[in-house]
């Protein structure tokens, strides 16, 4: 299947990754769930306060885990979001040029008319097929909304 075969997908759509959010999700259970049980298994010599923190290191873990797991890529009759973990990236349509996934790299990169690359840790290199997909998606998305080489 050819890139340009692809059709642009019925907006608004969402694309995120499938394992790491299992992943990112399954070990944050396991850690809320492990510090829960060790809060409560702590000998006598701890008190509350060490079992209050052993709760909240959990709590933190699993916080840090959460925004792994929350990566997406959102798109919508105004334009793109890029959610990574520590920022949220909105571009309007006519700003974005186009997006690429090398083999070596471990997410897609959306490039924009200002210059700036950014990685899209919502579509992740490890899920191959189904990211190829989305980025061909994206792509046709980009073709019919954002303001390429081809509509100037």
């Amino acid at each position: 299947m050819s890139p340009e075969s692809v059709p642009a997908p019925a907006l608004p759509v969402v694309w995120r990754p499938k394992k790491g959010r299992v992943v990112a999700y399954g070990f944050a259970g396991v850690v809320v769930l492990g510090a829960l049980v060790m809060a409560f298994v702590l000998p006598e010599p701890f008190g509350l306060a060490d079992r209050i923190a052993m709760v909240a290191l959990g709590g933190m873990i699993a916080w840090l885990l959460h925004l792994l797991g929350r990566c997406r890529v959102e798109a919508d009759e105004r334009g793109v979001t890029v959610v990574n973990p520590l920022r949220v990236h909105r571009y309007e349509w006519p700003e974005v040029l186009g997006v690429t996934l090398v083999d070596s790299e471990p997410w897609a990169k959306i490039d924009f008319a200002d210059g700036a690359t950014v990685g899209a840790m919502g579509l992740q290199g490890s899920e191959k097929d189904r990211t190829v997909r989305q980025v061909r998606e994206l792509l046709a998305l980009i073709r019919e909304r954002g303001e390429t080489d081809e509509r100037r």
